[in-house]
């Protein structure tokens, strides 16, 4: 076979692993709308309940917790059930979920039902990834990830202008009705489409005294990051007590799955691997630099240039079109080099995009800041692509379960630090000032952006470990022939 003709081969995307991937991006948009949709109808839902902010907040925190509870459970579930089967039970749920909380009657049952939800997305997102990296056997990440993502990017730049007008002519009920056909054209497509499950592990026995650690520790650590921006920093007891908590659960847990005889809940001993170590470090900064700008950008327009909800959420379009333009391109060229270029690229231009907001005053151009989101979005485009195909490579493939659990809690941890920190850096620019006073705003929100900046920065570090070349392909080089000591199957490593 030619040379040309093994890099056509290698460059087609097998059709089965495509068709999977629009299925699963469907069931994707429930979760990632909603997330969004929420934040829009706060005090909608505060005036309509009768009912506290700091008491309404509870609907996202509890399901970001829900969420934490789940997300380790999903890598047995996948091993003892299957991926379609889980990956179908978990929009179920989420479907109920949306139907109890659009039908609450008071701010409990609210919050109660609302965890329901943080079940099914805490089991969909991950099984979600698993599911396509076996039915891809690891061919093409890259371009398999720029197609999961695209719900990631349209969340939030659809997401805001949906829930506002949703909420402004309809109420908040309809932003959870919006669920509902989602997650049935999801669950009948997924029962069509997805190919019958391949159990990795029939008799998977479930590792219960790890999931008791795991699962709480990530769940209570997402608690007290949260708690940051609420208190101010890290020195209230309020918050340091559940990070502390967290963090001995979390070594109690590392110890337990260095020496259970089990199949732990999650595979530590993953971490041995250096690319496998930098992509989770990376994935937490990704998280930071996305979710903690991401909160920070629509407010500096509200509080700051005086827009609306809907008009702010408008003018983050531009951000959302960036990540458009670059996501393909970042896939191909991930897929053929590896990641860390990618990333590295990606870092400085999200550096770029962002320098423009940390000098922004309160007559700053809204094009050039419109133009810079632009750029700022194309950096945005390549990184989690890129970090995210990062993460598989190199791995046996029934690691998959273990990756996808990994990538996920460090993704989330990365993004409630995010948002935590930066707003918790502009709350304290704004103490003792009025909040009317636009120009110590305008101030707060520059320092605010300088420390996005600063940990994108600081993402160079880990991003010099990543690996240069992509290992393994649709035809095993002589390295993966020599890998297969270790998994003895073709095309078994990612």
């Amino acid at each position: 076979m030619s040379t040309a003709t093994v890099k056509l081969v290698k460059e087609k995307l097998n059709p089965v692993a495509l068709r999977v991937a629009i299925i699963l991006v469907v069931g994707a948009l429930a979760p990632l709308f909603d997330s969004t949709m929420v934040n829009v109808a706060f005090h909608t839902i505060a005036a309509d309940m009768k009912a506290a902010i700091s008491v309404v907040q509870w609907i996202t925190t509890g399901y970001v917790l829900a969420m934490g509870l789940a997300v380790p459970v999903s890598g047995w579930a996948t091993r003892r059930f299957g991926c379609k089967r889980l990956y179908i039970f978990s929009l179920v749920v989420f479907l109920i979920g949306s139907i109890c909380t659009m039908l609450s009657w008071n701010i409990e049952s609210m919050i109660a039902f609302r965890v329901i939800q943080g079940v099914g997305a805490g089991l969909l997102m991950p099984t979600l990834q698993t599911e396509l990296v076996q039915v891809s056997g690891g061919r093409n990440l890259g371009r398999i990830m720029a197609i999961i993502s695209i719900p990631s990017l349209l969340g939030p730049i659809l997401g805001p202008v949906l829930g506002g007008i949703l909420v402004n002519s309809l109420g908040w009920h309809a932003i959870f009705w919006v669920n509902i056909p989602i997650c049935i054209v999801a669950i009948a497509l997924s029962v069509w489409g997805i190919p019958k499950d391949k159990l990795l592990d029939k008799k998977a026995s479930i590792d219960v005294l790890g999931m008791l650690l795991l699962s709480p520790a990530f769940a209570i650590l997402i608690y007290g990051i949260v708690q940051i921006s609420t208190h101010g920093g890290v020195t209230d007891s309020a918050v340091y007590i559940p990070l502390l908590i967290g963090l001995v659960l979390m070594v109690l847990y590392v110890v337990h799955a260095l020496n259970t005889k089990r199949e732990p809940a999650l595979n530590v001993r993953l971490f041995k691997s250096v690319n496998f170590s930098a992509s989770n470090i990376l994935l937490i900064f990704s998280g930071i630099i996305t979710n903690g700008a991401m909160l920070m950008l629509p407010l500096y327009y509200q509080d700051v240039r005086g827009a609306s909800a809907l008009v702010a959420g408008l003018w983050m379009i531009p951000q959302g079109a960036g990540m458009l333009f670059t996501r393909s391109w970042a896939a191909k060229a991930a897929d053929r080099g590896g990641s860390r270029n990618i990333v590295l690229f990606s870092l400085a231009t999200i550096t770029i995009g962002t320098l423009p907001f940390a000098f922004a005053g309160v007559n700053t151009n809204y094009i050039l800041l419109s133009i810079a989101l632009l750029i700022r979005g194309a950096g945005l485009g390549g990184l989690f692509i890129a970090i995210m195909m990062s993460s598989y490579v190199g791995l046996p493939k029934e690691q998959a379960p273990h990756v996808s659990i990994a990538t996920r809690i460090f993704q989330t941890i990365g993004g409630a630090f995010g948002s935590a920190i930066l707003a918790t850096v502009a709350q304290g620019q704004m103490a003792g000032h009025a909040d009317s006073d636009l120009q110590v705003a305008s101030h707060a929100f520059n320092v605010s952006f300088w420390w996005s900046i600063g940990f994108t920065v600081i993402a160079v570090i880990p991003t010099l470990f990543l690996s240069m070349h992509k290992k393994a392909g649709p035809e095993m080089t002589s390295q993966a022939t020599a890998q297969q000591e270790t998994d003895p199957q073709a095309d078994g490593h990612l």
